[in-house]
This record gives structure tokens, sequence and C-alpha cells, in this order.
């Protein structure tokens, strides 16, 4: 097709879908505002050549259907939170933006369900389920911003996976529009449900390479009722490792987070959220987050704080603070959650790797040894969610100068090769990982999911380029 036949094809193609949602569901030109041009790593901005805002799935069938007639490329968007460009439109592109299918549909507290609409953002859903008396268990500090349904198309980790896991296991049923438009709904509520193959599974985490999620069935956990927080002070990784075994051995599934952070990564936390008055008295090797949840609104932490007061008479931590307000909670957290910052005050290469959990603290002294030896001077960042064997590494762009992304990707997803780890824990493919997902999936994985793309979107159009 020559570049003004496929002008002429685009703009028809604007037309029918104007014509099939409405002149205000369909923006083109400057009505297209730079929120949907790039995700949060600022990947290659580009204006959409249209921009949808359906506002229910039939109006996402009918749009698909008709993009797919003209093997027309489409892109959905969500919050725009992610970290590997799994959303970023090209020039030549419509783009489709879930904003308007927002809202909670149903609560059912029999079946401790709650039914979304894709468009809706993770807090709505979560205060949601709180005003009914639940809890529903995912959780990211993009909460206010990211939307269910790129949540649950990036199968996102967050927090609290060490206790409830990542986002698929949030779910019970899924709609989906597929790139023919057909609608496949199932919409279950039942926790047993064995009739054939698990259809929702091959949408959740797939990117919008395969489907559009429209809607989704949640699950809901009884509300923690008690939450306490402390920040822990260790010697070593295999001290970190004995910890969380230690309160898991102890408290079981009460751990509702156990973050790692190592010194550089505490530090400039501590810089920015607490004006350099780190709550400890002197630096230590490593620092755990960890969080301790209770059904019983009785519960005044007594019992974690004799937990870690046990682990400071032997010796098996150095130190601990225990929050004693919320206020003091949100201020532990803030350090961890210093991440919201590196757009703004760093050029962040990042790197969210998973491994076997005996295998981190290795990895990690070889890959900073590793990067001072091949760029001396770099700032890099280490911490995780190391309770669910994700690590995440950070490189400032900035102290490593002449030197492009891919490089530094090529060089850190080399190093994690020999260690059978995944060069995606929780962000997803995107764009920036593709060239390396045989680090971790061997050919023949990568043939079926490149046959099942094939089914399923046979001309190609949903989010190409993504993932495969």
């Amino acid at each position: 097709m020559t570049d003004s036949s496929a002008a002429a094809s685009l703009l028809s193609t604007i037309a029918a879908l104007r014509e099939a949602l409405g002149s205000d569901a369909v923006r083109t030109g400057d009505a297209i505002g730079e929120r949907s041009m790039t995700d949060w790593t600022h990947h290659a901005p580009a204006r959409p050549a249209a921009l949808l805002l359906p506002r229910t799935t039939e109006d996402v069938s009918r749009a698909l259907a008709i993009c797919n007639e003209a093997h027309q490329p489409v892109v959905p968007q969500g919050g725009m939170t992610g970290l590997a460009a799994g959303a970023v439109a090209r020039a030549t592109d419509i783009a489709m933006a879930l904003d308007r299918l927002a809202g909670v549909e149903e609560i059912d507290r029999a079946a401790a369900t709650l039914t979304v609409r894709a468009g809706t953002t993770l807090q709505a859903a979560q205060e949601a389920a709180e005003a009914a008396g639940f809890e529903l268990a995912l959780d990211l500090g993009a909460r206010g911003s990211c939307q269910i349904g790129g949540n649950l198309a990036t199968n996102a980790g967050g927090n609290r996976v060490i206790q409830s896991g990542t986002a698929r296991e949030q779910v019970l049923g899924l709609e989906v529009v597929l790139a023919s438009g057909a609608v496949l709904s199932s919409m279950n509520k039942m926790v047993k449900n064995n009739t054939g193959y698990d259809l929702k599974q091959l949408f959740i985490g797939s990117e919008g390479t395969l489907g559009i999620i429209t809607r989704a069935v949640l699950r809901l956990q009884p509300r923690r009722a008690a939450r306490h927080t402390a920040l822990v002070a260790l010697e070593s990784y295999d001290a970190v490792v004995s910890l969380l075994r230690r309160l898991s051995a102890r408290v079981g599934n009460d751990i509702g987070a156990f973050e790692i952070m190592w010194p550089d990564f505490f530090d400039f936390g501590v810089a920015l959220t607490a004006g350099g008055r780190s709550p400890f008295a002197t630096a230590h090797p490593l620092y755990a987050l960890v969080e301790h949840t209770s059904f019983d609104a009785a519960d005044d932490g007594e019992r974690f704080a004799t937990l870690l007061g046990e682990a400071l008479e032997d010796g098996a931590v150095r130190d601990a603070v225990i929050a004693q307000t919320v206020a003091d909670a949100r201020a532990l957290w803030a350090i961890r959650e210093c991440t919201a910052e590196f757009p703004a005050r760093l050029d962040p290469i990042n790197f969210d790797v998973s491994l076997p959990i005996g295998d981190i603290g290795h990895f990690v002294d070889h890959c900073r040894a590793e990067l001072d030896r091949r760029w001396p001077g770099n700032r890099s960042y280490f911490f995780g969610h190391i309770g669910d064997s994700n690590l995440h590494v950070t490189v400032d762009g900035h102290s490593v100068p002449g030197v492009s992304h891919h490089d530094v990707y090529a060089f850190v997803y080399a190093m994690l090769a020999p260690y059978g780890g995944s060069v995606s824990a929780e962000h997803g493919i995107g764009l920036l990982k593709r060239e390396f997902l045989a680090v971790s999936r061997s050919s023949e994985e990568l043939a079926a999911m490149v046959a099942i793309k094939r089914a399923l979107d046979p001309n190609g159009i949903l989010n190409p380029g993504k993932v495969i």
C-alpha cells in the first residue's frame, strides 16, 4: 500500500469510527492530549492518528470490528502508568482509552466479588470494596492513576503479592473484546469452574495483544482490621531471608508486605521524604519494611513487637523502628515509595526482574560490581519485593553519559540469564523488553505465543509490536 492510499484508508476508518461511536468519542490532532502520547517511561512520544473514548463494551466491539476490517492497528490505553512502553502508540495507530468505561457495577457480598469496568482506577475499586466491608488485595503505588484493565492486562504485582498474589489471582471472571469485535463474556463468580480452557488467563498479562479487557469480576477478601509497620535494619541478605522465614513460620499469611532496600535506595528515599534524617542513628547494610496484618481490630501490635524484640535479642536483626501511628507508618512507606520521584530526578533505566529468592543477594552484588567495572561512577539503586522473588534495579542514565538505555538493558539482562531469572516480574514486556524475552522463554514457548496471537488476532491489529 502506498503512503497516499494508506493515509486515505486511515481517514476513511476514522470517518467510519465517528459514525459508529459519535464525534465526541473520536479525537484527532490537537484534541489528543499529551497523556495519550507515552507512558511513565517517556518512550518515543507520538500523537496517535486518533483517540477513541468508548463508553460501553458495545462501543469497543464496533470500533474493533471497523479497525479489523481495515487492518488498522489499535493500541489500548489505561492510566498510562506503565513502565515497559506497552501502551505507547505510533503516529499511524489509533489509540483506545478506556477512561469513560469506568465504574463499579456490583458488589456481591455473598460471593465476595466486585464487578468493575476496565477504566476504573484501582483506588476507586479499593475504596468501593472497603466501603462494603471488604478488601481488594491488589495494591501498587500508582493506585490513584492506574486502571483495572491495565492492571489485569499487565498482571500487575505490587506491594502485597507475598500475601495475596498478583493481579491474576484476584480474577474470577472477565469480559474481553477480540480483534474481530466478538465479545467473550465469562463473568464468572464461582471459585470452582472447571469447564475446559480457562480463557481469561490468556488475556491477563497479554498487554492488550490478544483482546481488550472491558469488565472483570474480582475476588474480595475479608478486610484486615489492623496493620502494623516496622522498618528493620539487617546485617546481610542472608539475614533478610532468615527474618522472612522466621516471621512466616510464626505468623504465616499475616505478613502483608516485606520490602527490601539496599543502602543506595534507602538513602535516596530518606533524602527525599525525611529531609535526610534517617529513622536510625547509624547506617546499616540492608533495610526491610515489614507490614504485619490482622483481622482482629483489637490487635495493638504487641505480638508483632514481641517477634521483632526476640529477633533483636538474639542478633537476627540489628535495629528496628515500629510505627506508633498511621502517620508514622506513612512516613516509613514514603521512603519505599520514593520511586514516584525517579522520573523527575533521574534519567531512570528501570529493571523489574525476578530470581529465586536465595539468589537475589548474590545477583545484586554481582550486578553492582559489574556496573561499577563497566561504568565507574554510575548511580544505581536496588530494592524489591523479596518475599515474592522480585528485584528492582534502577540505573540513573545521567550517571552514564553517552550510554544508551539499550546498552544498559543488554548488559544487565546478560547477567540475569545464568540465574534462570525473568526479565519482567510485574511490569510486562511492552516494547522495552521484547528483544530480551528470549532470556526467560524458550524458542518453543515463544512459538506457542506467536501461534496464539495469530489465532486470536490474524490481522495483527491489537497493540502491534508489543510482547512478541
